[in-house]
């Protein structure tokens, strides 16, 4: 079905039945003219029904929706935009300006998803997976409040102070990517500005076996947040990797994850409320292999916090390098700071391996694992 450009009010839920594209007149994400959606019904009830809903093999095109009653000084709950029921349900080149939850490809199996091209503005939750046994693919998504602000000639453009508003709702509420069961999630530069969590890693209740992720993620990131990377659970045998990524702030492994968690070719740096940059707990094995961690430490009151600080589990750290700004500012020429711990190994470690790095100003790991712990520091260079 063939939408024209132009602007169409929907005030109830659309149904895109089976092997059926709904596509807009754009082949690109956008914020203004085209084919735009404006969006009017289910104010205040985000457990409504969805305003579009995809069946197996349906797919969401080349479109722009819009909440025009949405107002960031009076924030109101909306049901999901689009969600999926079934396999290879597909949103492609999509702008969502100001959805207050995006793409739900959770609530219901979604095996072989495909989400490509999109930009939004998400204020509760920008994407969920779950029931996923077949792999789903989430490709080129940016999440930031340009989706709303850029779409200036519509309603309520959140400007000036709105601005302010909004970006203080998102801190406190918005999960960019919130993942549950999957096999083999592939997510490739897929980025978030401004949440509260930016990639947040659960167990579910979900009736596909055992409600764990599995997944991999290539040129990611999550900028300006206090929690960049949260992984609850994940599963034993494959966990989660980012690859080619960068985060502003923490990643944190929760105490119920079982699963591997690496961090390959990473950076990280901190925010003024950032303490430490990775808080380690659970059973698995957390990995940082050729990552910089260009400050921390900058929470104040929390001057004396480790870089990474391992509460429970094991830890490997190889060829990294670390550099401490002295909780002031970012600038390359004040970077060293001996004084400042890269590694603290708390009591719950189990192993760690820290070996190949440097540590700009001097080496200072604080080793407070237990004496059955198995523990191997060596070859690091200042």
């Amino acid at each position: 079905m063939f939408v024209p450009a132009g602007t169409y009010r929907v005030a109830g839920p659309l149904n895109v039945p089976q092997c059926v594209t709904l596509r807009g007149a754009w082949d690109a994400p956008h914020s203004e003219k085209g084919s735009a959606i404006y969006a009017t019904g289910g104010a205040g009830d985000e457990n409504g029904p969805p305003l579009i809903t995809l069946n197996p093999n349906s797919c969401v095109e080349g479109l722009t929706i819009f909440y025009p009653e949405q107002d960031a000084d009076r924030l109101t709950p909306y049901p999901w935009t689009i969600q999926g029921r079934g396999i290879h349900c597909s949103v492609i080149d999509v702008t969502l300006v100001n959805p207050y939850k995006g793409i739900d490809f959770g609530t219901y199996q979604n095996q072989l998803h495909y989400i490509r091209n999109v930009y939004a503005c998400p204020l509760k939750v920008g994407i969920f997976v779950d029931k996923t046994t077949d792999i789903g693919r989430i490709e080129n998504v940016h999440l930031t409040p340009g989706a709303w602000d850029n779409a200036a000639a519509y309603p309520n453009a959140p400007t000036g102070e709105k601005m302010e508003r909004l970006v203080s709702w998102l801190h406190q509420n918005l999960v960019g990517y919130l993942i549950g069961r999957t096999d083999w999630e592939y997510m490739n530069n897929c980025f978030v500005i401004f949440p509260k969590i930016g990639f947040h890693f659960v167990e579910t209740d979900s009736a596909a076996d055992t409600g764990l992720p599995n997944a991999e993620l290539t040129q990611c990131g999550s900028d300006i947040c206090e929690i960049a990377v949260q992984v609850d659970a994940s599963q034993e045998h494959a966990g989660i990797t980012f690859l080619n990524s960068q985060f502003m702030a923490q990643a944190i492994v929760g105490p119920t994850n079982k699963g591997p968690v690496k961090f390959s070719n990473c950076g990280f740096w901190a925010r003024g409320a950032t303490a430490s940059q990775s808080v380690i707990e659970g059973s698995g094995t957390v990995t940082f292999t050729a990552c910089h961690f260009a400050s921390w430490a900058r929470k104040p009151g929390a001057e004396e916090a480790a870089c990474i600080l391992v509460k429970g589990g094991s830890v490997i750290v190889n060829g990294c390098e670390f550099f401490a700004d002295r909780g002031k500012r970012h600038d390359i020429h004040e970077l060293g700071d001996g004084g400042r711990r890269q590694i603290e190994l708390g009591p719950g470690t189990q192993s760690a391996a820290i070996f190949g790095n440097r540590f700009r100003g001097g080496e200072t790991i604080v080793n407070n694992a237990p004496p059955g712990a198995s523990i191997q520091i060596g070859l690091n260079v200042h």
